[in-house]
């Protein structure tokens, strides 16, 4: 579940300090979802305590902030943490100042959700309805248990046919891990890369086929901004100009376009359940775990840090009542 925080309507922000946080959260190559969350986060607190600077501001401000999430928005327990990992970044890492310890902070209730997760059966009827990209994605989001931003931001070279591997760069926490590439993947994600080149090279005929780098590869390797290896496997139907260098790039296909094709071909399959992109992923990891493999090697597979994450899936095995026998049911 998404829980960046929108922008607050009307709320002017003290642009050198926002530049301040900006450069701190690229100086650690975090990610642009991380970059507007926290930023919009810090906004909000600067507004609720009527604009104030945080440097005049402190413990008892950010307590009074996140108590009030909890208390009278009624967020979730993710969704305070998050605000508070924020707080902590702009203290910490901006202007220099460890805040003690909050004890005083009301905590929202955690909640445990079990996730939605599809049959095989279902599964396979949800697949049949995709087609294009977004059915190339969707077969990697529940062959390779992959979130659906890791899917998007593969490039060329992570993935790997000789030894049927997925390299996922900078996943959930920053985190490189490998998983595999499913068998009946291959020809699907071949024929994709080979279209790939193709537009490529029309691009690159053109003055285009750049791709944005990462953590200033551009600078020290700029050819590699149009080295076919570093393009992504799933572009954007068009290109744009980069306002900083000129350049024409790609951006990878956005998660909108997978997400309403998955919405739509739920529909076409008639399925009842409110399931997702992110659905497959679950249902990954459920099926593993009904065929018997390891809970820790499906941790290392989904790139979870804390194997309780995992857990969650012993929750939904597809053996109702927790895999206990009726006494209605017994002879």
């Amino acid at each position: 579940m998404n829980h960046t925080p929108k922008p607050t309507p009307g709320a002017a922000p003290p642009p050198r300090l926002l530049d301040q946080v900006r450069a701190a959260i690229e100086a650690r190559h975090y990610s642009r979802r991380t970059e507007v969350a926290y930023t919009d986060w810090i906004v909000k607190f600067i507004v609720f305590h009527g604009r104030r600077h945080p440097r005049e501001m402190g413990e008892p401000e950010v307590t009074a902030y996140l108590s009030h999430l909890a208390t009278v928005r009624k967020v979730s327990a993710s969704t305070q943490n998050q605000a508070l990992a924020a707080l902590l970044f702009l203290y910490r890492q901006v202007l220099g100042e460890d805040l003690p310890w909050l004890d005083g902070v009301v905590r929202a209730k955690p909640t445990l959700r079990i996730p939605v997760v599809l049959t095989r059966t279902e599964t396979a009827a949800l697949l049949r309805e995709l087609d294009g990209p977004s059915h190339v994605v969707a077969v990697l989001l529940y062959g390779a248990g992959l979130r659906l931003l890791e899917a998007l931001q593969l490039r060329i070279k992570d993935v790997d046919f000789h030894g049927n591997e997925l390299t996922v760069r900078r996943g959930k926490g920053g985190k490189d891990r490998r998983t595999m590439l499913p068998a009946r993947a291959r020809p699907l994600l071949q024929e994709q890369i080979e279209r790939v080149r193709a537009l490529h090279q029309r691009d690159l005929t053109v003055g285009a086929g750049y791709v944005a780098l990462p953590d200033a590869l551009e600078g020290k390797n700029p050819s590699a901004a149009r080295d076919i290896n570093w393009q992504w496997v799933f572009p954007a139907t068009r290109w744009y100009r980069d306002p900083e260098t000129g350049h024409k790039r790609r951006h990878h296909l956005h998660e909108s376009v997978v997400q309403q094709a998955v919405r739509d071909a739920r529909q076409r399959a008639g399925l009842t359940k409110p399931a997702t992109s992110h659905t497959l992923r679950h249902s990954f990891a459920t099926h593993l775990l009904e065929s018997g493999y390891d809970i820790r090697t499906i941790q290392e597979l989904l790139g979870h840090n804390d194997v309780t994450t995992t857990m969650i899936y012993t929750h939904v095995l597809n053996k109702g009542g927790r895999g206990v026998k009726s006494p209605l049911d017994m002879d």
